[in-house]
């Protein structure tokens, strides 16, 4: 049967990867890379520099473009657009697994981050798998998540003692608000920046853009408009430089009990 590895490579810094990840990268005959485009070029040429590191048996690379996904639909036609483009990835996943990879072999996605937060791969592979088309295994190796790096970042917990944390999206901060009973929120994909609705609110702000990379940014604060301004100018600055962004911050409620503990 063929196999294939999901593979978390953390959030940019090759160093962060783990023996398991080691392991899986060597027994891998076919490594499937999807191409975002020219803007996004650096994600692909980190998991190539990974792939001459670290890989060390014959093999070989597929690259195909990463199908489009329409990030301006409205609210209503969220849902239906990332079906849509799921579907489609799921069309390539699928022929990628029946065409390029051998009867017995291992192919491997390389997934930024850990495959478990935020990311379609497993769903997808699911998908492909029900189908029925093409038999095949999967194994998940996990990764470090931009969420435990931020927090390393700023050397702080993300959990206080006896209280929850939530994770959530850019997109559902800016709809529902803060979550009540929760102090401390993780917020990715926040292309709204939905932090400068909650300025004045006694808020302190942990934020990361190209978390392990060398073009790494943090910044951190009482949520006011001036810290919120200084975010914006320089997410805007970054993104116009390399075309792309990845960021994803902290929210905590000051006056709170002691960060970490159980």
């Amino acid at each position: 049967m063929k196999q294939i590895y999901v593979i978390g490579i953390g959030a940019g810094d090759p160093e962060h990867l783990t023996l398991e990840a080691l392991g899986a990268l060597g027994r891998t005959d076919v490594f499937f890379l999807l191409d975002k485009g020219a803007d996004k070029a650096d994600l692909v040429a980190l998991r190539e520099l990974i792939l001459q590191r670290h890989a060390i048996r014959p093999h070989r690379v597929v690259t195909v473009p990463d199908p489009e996904r329409d990030r301006a639909a409205p609210a209503q036609g969220y849902a239906p657009a990332v079906d849509d483009w799921r579907r489609r990835r799921a069309d390539v996943y699928q022929r990628l697994i029946a065409e390029e990879l051998p009867a017995g072999a291992c192919g491997a996605f390389l997934v930024w981050g850990d495959p478990a937060l935020y990311d379609s791969t497993l769903g997808i592979l699911e998908e492909v798998h029900a189908r029925g088309t093409e038999e095949f295994g999967w194994t998940v190796v996990p990764g470090i998540s931009s969420v435990a790096l931020l927090a390393a970042r700023h050397r702080t917990g993300l959990n206080r003692v006896g209280r929850p944390l939530q994770i959530t999206t850019g997109r559902r901060l800016a709809e529902e608000g803060l979550p009540d009973g929760v102090d401390d929120v993780v917020v990715m994909l926040d292309a709204r920046q939905a932090f400068g609705r909650f300025t004045g609110q006694h808020l302190h702000i942990h934020w990361g853009a190209y978390l392990g990379t060398p073009d790494e940014i943090l910044l951190a604060g009482p949520l006011d408009e001036t810290l919120a301004d200084r975010i914006r100018t320089v997410r805007a600055e970054a993104r116009a430089r390399k075309g792309w962004i990845m960021d994803t911050y902290l929210l905590r409620r000051t006056g709170g009990r002691p960060t970490g503990g159980r």
